[in-house]
């Protein structure tokens, strides 16, 4: 990669992220998790209680890329045929023929992932993984740049379901969204006050396909050291509960005691590819132990299965990741 193709991917992400941030005020984290993500052929999960503009931060993405977008309002009365699509029968022609669902779409909002139990959860996995969905006896691909961003409350506890492991390690991310400052929120206010609002659907496209495309070329020539991706392994493999000669033993007994089962090897996959991502964007050509360290809550925290003691005395994910990162030396 050439210095000028570096200036070219910087002035491309700069373009999204203003167009996002007039927007959507405040919540920079979740902006860059979400170019970050789409870049590194990754899938996102927002958890935030409601008003977050979760919905309007997945909208104006699509808006702004010019990408083909679609809803699912997650039920407990949902089907998987609802996601997928199904097989119409033709009066005219006596066959069936295949009516495809709304998860035929380059940008898709699983909204409220987890009001729907695990067997329409589950509609969502092979096209997560391998970009195609099987109805009907027949295997469709689904469209170029497909990109899948889930939100879920995390304060109703009534008809809702938890999401299954297996589906939760397809997300490369899990973003936690935090309420606005007083300052943002004045912002907020200022802005959405008046009683007529500028539909989303009208957000203006400012970067076209080919620029997308470039951005993800640039992006595979980003550069990462051996002793960086050992760097991600080795916390991957603590956190599996694996042990290291070089953490003091307490560390690794509240690791062992705090995690019942640890991230798999997509985690050193996604951690891989996002601190890459991060590093990009941030304008750099090559993976800093920084980048690592600053993706690896959202890559991780959602591949624990913390212990029922860990539960117990509060501790969350992000208590033992940042245990973990704090222990294990820099390279």
């Amino acid at each position: 990669m050439d210095n000028e193709q570096l200036s070219d991917g910087i002035r491309i992400i700069k373009t999204l992220k203003h167009a996002m941030q007039t927007v959507i005020i405040g919540q920079e984290a979740l902006i860059d998790a979400v170019i970050m993500a789409f870049l590194a052929h990754g899938h996102v999960l927002i958890e935030g209680v409601p008003g977050l503009a979760k919905t309007l931060a997945v909208k104006t993405f699509a808006g702004c890329t010019g990408l083909s977008f679609s809803r699912i309002q997650f039920t407990p009365d949902l089907l998987p045929g609802d996601i997928t699509g199904t097989m119409i029968f033709e009066q005219g022609t006596g066959c069936f023929i295949p009516h495809k669902g709304p998860i035929f779409a380059q940008v898709l909002l699983a909204d409220e992932i987890n009001r729907a139990p695990a067997k329409v959860q589950s509609a969502l996995l092979e096209g997560m993984e391998e970009l195609q969905v099987t109805f009907g006896g027949e295997t469709y691909p689904l469209p170029d740049q497909f990109f899948v961003l889930a939100t879920q409350n995390p304060l109703e506890h009534e008809g809702v379901f938890r999401l299954p492991e297996a589906q939760l390690d397809r997300f490369m991310m899990k973003v936690l969204m935090q309420y606005p400052s007083q300052k943002e929120e004045y912002e907020i206010a200022k802005q959405y006050s008046a009683v007529t609002q500028t539909p989303v659907s009208q957000i203006k496209k400012v970067i076209e396909a080919q620029e997308l495309n470039l951005l993800r070329t640039i992006l595979d020539a980003v550069a990462i050291s051996s002793e960086l991706l050992e760097y991600i392994i080795r916390i991957v493999s603590i956190l599996r509960k694996q042990g290291d000669q070089s953490l003091p033993v307490t560390v690794q007994q509240e690791i062992v005691r705090g995690i019942q089962y640890g991230p798999g090897p997509r985690a050193v996959l996604s951690l891989h590819r996002a601190a890459r991502a991060h590093a990009l964007i941030d304008g750099r050509q090559s993976v800093s132990p920084d980048d690592i360290k600053r993706c690896a809550p959202a890559v991780l925290r959602h591949r624990i299965v913390l212990s029922y003691e860990a539960e117990a005395q509060g501790i969350v994910p992000d208590d033992i990741i940042a245990l973990t990162l704090k222990s294990v030396p820099l390279p």
